[in-house]
């Protein structure tokens, strides 16, 4: 697969956001981009049309957040330990309930109505949406989750250099348990959403792919290095923080590391198919939209670096890969609160 470039285009927005991201995510039937922050904030942003169509204040810091099954109720967890729910149309915040710490993780499971929560507390909650008492089920672990994927009725967790997949339907212990690289902290988690298996990125810059062939009994696992870069003559390590896989290409997936890099990855030769520009900022997180004709990168400092950094300097990328037109959204709240959008068109 191939790149040129062909035209370019900017516009400015503003869009004021006073810290970093800590998730994007495109709704399961449109092209709107749901953004969670470090301000407090959880917005909803219309690339159609370039508005922020609801920005709702919650009080704590949002360190991650999903849709529901359709584009008009959102979910958030926050530093306060708080679930939230959002009616994206009126804009009403309500509480569902709460973790005994921060709650860092959260997903959503169309098939079995659950919404699944994690937080320093060392829980693993899951919540009925369907009923007036939402809390469901509760399974305490022996260390904080560090990162979490829910795809259909399976939810993979992180836990150090280990990895856990419980299914929802008996949630009693993990149906696999393994470490992918080979005792390395892993930084991400995410499922396949075409096939039983998930994706690992670790902090040594390396990604495993662990997928079962039912048909065939023949499970596929393999390992390689992400983002090999060189300085000085020697290998230097940058952290895989997030990857999705793509609904247009099976076998494709993005990731984004420390590094400030975003690359696209054809899952079966392991090969580079395209990397964007190198952004200011570490890439904090990544999504598709339901077509797979757009990719949403946000470059932020990410909840591992929030102590050692100072200034404020986050962007957003937005990727229309049919055309490879990206939007990206640049601030700093230091010096303005001005969004600047950039559009560069590619051929595919």
């Amino acid at each position: 697969m191939n790149t040129k470039n062909s035209s370019s285009k900017s516009k400015i927005l503003s869009i004021p956001i006073g810290d970093a991201i800590s998730r994007i995510q495109f709704g399961p039937n449109s092209n709107n981009l749901l953004i969670s922050s470090w301000d407090t904030n959880l917005r909803l942003y219309d690339f159609d049309a370039s508005v922020v169509r609801l920005e709702a204040n919650s009080e704590a810091s949002l360190l991650d957040c999903c849709f529901s099954e359709d584009d008009s109720v959102a979910f958030s967890v926050a530093s306060d330990g708080f679930i939230r729910r959002y009616d994206l149309h009126s804009g009403i915040v309500d509480p569902m309930g709460s973790h005994d710490d921060m709650a860092t993780c959260i997903g959503y499971s169309n098939e079995t109505c659950l919404l699944i929560t994690s937080g320093f507390d060392k829980k693993l909650l899951s919540w009925d949406i369907r009923t007036k008492k939402a809390f469901s089920l509760s399974m305490s672990l022996d260390a904080e989750i560090d990162s979490m994927s829910v795809s259909g009725f399976m939810v993979t967790v992180g836990i150090g250099a280990s990895v856990h997949v419980y299914d929802l339907r008996n949630f009693d212990k993990p149906n696999l348990s393994m470490e992918p690289c080979n005792g390395t902290q892993l930084r991400c988690v995410s499922s396949i959403p075409y096939a039983e298996g998930f994706a690992v990125g670790s902090v040594d810059g390396r990604v495993a792919l662990q997928v079962s062939n039912s048909s065939n009994s023949n499970d596929i696992g393999y390992t390689f290095r992400c983002h090999p870069k060189s300085k000085d003559g020697q290998h230097h390590l940058a952290s895989v923080n997030n990857i999705a896989f793509s609904p247009l290409m099976s076998g494709a997936f993005v990731t984004g590391d420390d590094e400030g890099y975003a690359t696209i990855w054809d899952a079966r030769s392991r090969k580079r198919l395209i990397e964007f520009p190198r952004y200011s900022n570490s890439v904090a997180s990544l999504s598709y939209n339901h077509s797979g004709q757009l990719l949403a990168v946000a470059s932020s400092y990410t909840f591992q670096e929030a102590k050692e950094i100072d200034c404020i300097a986050c962007s957003l990328l937005l990727t229309e890969l049919s055309l490879l037109k990206c939007l990206y959204i640049k601030w700093t709240t230091l010096i303005s609160d001005q969004v600047l959008l950039e559009g560069k068109l590619k051929h595919w």
